[in-house]
């Protein structure tokens, strides 16, 4: 059990942290999700629609270092290469 006032708030500091990385993971999951349902349809219209969206939302993950910049990098590769396979 933490004893010092500084060991204490370090406990609370990460509670929320935590608490906010999973909310943002969860978040981008869904998003990718989502996209993946598009592609999975062959919803060429509303994938192309959610992409730049599902970019945004992977980017931020790596930039707040939720995910690691080399996997946002390969969703964001992979999901707009299937887009562009069911696209032609």
């Amino acid at each position: 059990m933490a004893n010092t006032v500084t060991s204490i708030k370090r406990i609370g500091i990460t509670e929320r942290r935590t608490a906010n990385n999973r909310a943002r993971k969860s978040r981008i999951k869904g998003a990718i999700k989502v996209m993946r349902k598009h592609l999975a349809d062959k919803n060429v219209t509303e994938a192309t629609k959610h992409l730049p969206a599902l970019f945004s939302i992977v980017d931020r993950g790596a930039k707040w270092g939720v995910i690691k910049k080399n996997s946002a990098d390969r969703y964001k590769s992979r999901l707009s290469r299937r887009l562009k396979a069911l696209a032609a």
